[in-house]
């Protein structure tokens, strides 16, 4: 389980093909810390297991499946954002994280506003689950959002799966949101809470979701 507040931002070092599936070199150094083989850290918001470390890199797995559903973070060269999970004494600064990336989003656009970045991105197939000043992991960064579109939402010149959000300077230079412009791919997760809640209201409607008594 994750946060949501990045550590720092690591770089790719080295992708090794093996046929489909991908193994990832990543250099970094708080992540580093205490780090061991078989923790899980979030590279750009996707729950990865370190398999090997050595020196200043750690290295993780990925399954054909997680590059299928996961933005085009895995090549040379490419800065991730990091977070190792957290710990039950740390402070709670984001919001609940699993690290599952429920899709990948896309920016459309990028405007500066003073003393922030507006970055407009579209979620297909995540509407239902943004709400206005509701939290959403971007690249492992956990974000509020600020406007979206569609029923309950707060900008009617907005469609229901496009929102807003407003990125202070500190977060641009902290994270790899300042790498962004029109077009790039970003992994999503929503609030799991709010997934929750609507598997229980699906299972109700259809009478599945009642508890029974046990004597």
């Amino acid at each position: 389980m994750f946060t949501g507040i990045v550590e720092e931002v690591g770089t790719v070092t080295n992708v090794l093909d093996t046929g489909g599936d991908l193994r990832v070199s990543i250099r970094g150094q708080q992540v580093l810390d205490g780090l061991q083989i078989g923790d899980s850290v979030a590279v750009s918001g996707c729950c990865l297991t370190v398999v090997k470390i050595a020196g200043q890199e750690f290295t993780v797995e990925l399954s054909k499946e997680t590059v299928a559903k996961t933005a085009p973070r895995w090549l040379e060269g490419k800065g991730v954002n990091l977070e190792r999970a957290m710990l039950a004494t740390d402070r709670f600064g984001g919001h609940i994280v699993s690290g599952h990336v429920e899709g990948v989003g896309e920016v459309l656009d990028v405007s500066a506003e003073p003393g922030a970045y507006v970055l407009t991105m579209r979620a297909p197939g995540m509407g239902r689950y943004l709400i206005p000043k509701g939290s959403l992991t971007v690249d492992g960064i956990s974000l509020t959002v600020v406007d979206v579109g569609g029923p309950a939402g707060s900008s009617l010149d907005l469609p229901a799966d496009v929102f807003t959000l407003w990125i202070i300077p500190h977060t641009l230079e902290v994270t790899t949101l300042g790498e962004l412009s029109k077009g790039s791919q970003v992994n999503l997760e929503p609030d799991l809470l709010v997934k929750y809640l609507e598997r229980l209201t699906l299972m109700r409607q259809e009478g599945q979701g009642h508890v029974q008594q046990t004597s």
